[in-house]
């Protein structure tokens, strides 16, 4: 489920006008300059699982010091998976399962392309079930549990969920100056339309769809004055000419974009999904950097049905194999573009699910979860933050369902993510403290998964 801010609203109807299939506007660029032309380029691709997957039948304790299988089974009930099928991955010592689809997973994480984030979630300071249970509000995030609430402040970093911009736009708004001048393109681009996530203060994201961009004015000349015509008219209401201004951008970037990607292909074959022609259309952007003037760039994908109150075995199964096949091809992708060191893919949901299933054969909304972050510069084959016990009422079990309490935030997660792409340490201007602003209440803003 994509969540949008008003300002989002807002230029989605503005976008409406006139064309179909427009790229999104970018606010100014802001100053720019050649620093980074060319040699160093860097990608975040943030890949979002709409609805709140659940981390406890993704990654699963089988063998370890203090987690047991038994307890994960015990808590699990009808929708435990078979110790047998599990896909094993070692983490030190220990050892724990991937879901069954997750082949290409397992690969890339034994290959040390892949690590683990262990429960992570919105955290506004780090608490336990004693800390929850005080009755602090002002210590626990708003609307836990909520679908709306807990999207949007995974996409601004913000506990409250009131924030205008998203994170992946705050670390744009800083690192666009490293593209060239003659940047044709934004810095960021959403392949699953308007997201908050990808929303700075000055920077806006290019909604491209998997197909490319369209115009309507394409293809026709005499169509394509008239409306520039009608675009460039001054009618003195200020709306009409931001809303003008704001199509003649997009036209501007549909245009950049779909020349520089004219005969464009891959060898590298993804499979025929929604998120597999998301993670293409991305692979093939990177492939044409240099035409297009970036050496930074953010990227948002998505695919939701992972809300799974019923039939969730099923569902999640074939959800999984979605994201596994989409991930390894793209990861693949990477290595033919030589960009393997130079592309990092992360996943993030809203929540995640109880540990305890319902009457429904199915899960409801938790707390922390797990998630995979892959690519060549991921200090992989192992798990970062702490896995907590799956004992019904321990420590980090919120209400004695599973609900397990965060032991990694937000914060520090999009921060590691972050440092990686070229913000710096710190609480000053132009810091992850900038972006992220509760990084201060953790013991470290740098998980370590990130050369």
């Amino acid at each position: 489920m994509l969540i949008r801010s008003r300002r989002g609203f807002l230029r989605d109807a503005i976008r409406s006008v006139g064309a179909a299939g427009a790229l999104g506007a970018m606010g100014k660029f802001g100053e720019m300059n050649a620093l980074a032309a060319g040699g160093n380029y860097q990608a975040l691709v943030c890949i979002y699982l709409g609805g709140g997957n659940d981390g406890h039948n993704t990654v699963i304790p089988i063998n370890t010091a203090q987690q047991a299988y038994q307890l994960y089974k015990n808590g699990r009930g009808a929708l435990a998976l078979a110790q047998g099928g599990l896909l094993p991955i070692n983490n030190g010592n220990d050892v724990y399962g991937l879901h069954p689809q997750l082949g290409a997973i397992q690969n890339l994480y034994q290959q040390g392309k892949a690590a683990v984030v262990a429960n992570v979630g919105m955290l506004v300071k780090p608490i336990d079930r004693n800390g929850y249970n005080s009755n602090n509000s002002a210590i626990v995030p708003n609307a836990l549990f909520s679908h709306s609430d807990q999207a949007s402040q995974w996409h601004s970093a913000n506990p409250t969920g009131l924030g205008s911009t998203g994170w992946g736009g705050r670390v744009s708004d800083l690192l666009t100056p490293v593209n060239n001048q003659g940047s044709t393109f934004p810095t960021m681009s959403s392949l699953a339309g308007s997201s908050l996530f990808v929303t700075g203060q000055a920077t806006f994201a290019a909604t491209v769809p998997t197909g490319g961009a369209t115009m309507l004015m394409a293809g026709n000349q005499a169509r394509a004055v008239g409306q520039q015509q009608l675009l460039s008219f001054d009618n003195g209401l200020q709306l009409v000419q931001a809303a003008n201004a704001t199509l003649a951008r997009g036209a501007s970037y549909a245009q950049a974009l779909n020349a520089a990607l004219q005969g464009v292909t891959l060898a590298t074959v993804f499979p025929a999904t929604g998120l597999g022609a998301q993670l293409q259309m991305v692979a093939k952007i990177m492939k044409v950097r240099a035409a297009l003037g970036l050496s930074r760039q953010v990227f948002f994908c998505s695919m939701g049905g992972f809300d799974t109150h019923g039939g969730q075995l099923a569902a999640q199964d074939a959800l999984l194999q979605e994201l596994n096949g989409a991930v390894g091809a793209f990861y693949a992708a990477t290595q033919e573009l030589t960009l393997e060191n130079s592309v990092t893919t992360f996943t993030a949901s809203e929540f995640g699910r109880t540990l305890t299933p319902n009457s429904n054969g199915g899960t409801d909304h938790a707390w922390g979860s797990h998630h995979f972050v892959v690519g060549g510069g991921v200090m992989g084959g192992q798990f970062y933050g702490q896995f907590p016990s799956l004992a019904l009422g321990s420590l980090y079990d919120a209400n004695n369902r599973g609900t397990l309490i965060p032991t990694t935030s937000v914060d520090q997660y999009g921060a590691t993510l972050a440092q990686w792409f070229g913000v710096a340490p710190g609480a000053g201007a132009g810091t992850v403290g900038s972006i992220f602003g509760n990084i201060g209440n953790f013991n470290t803003s740098n998980l370590g998964f990130l050369g």
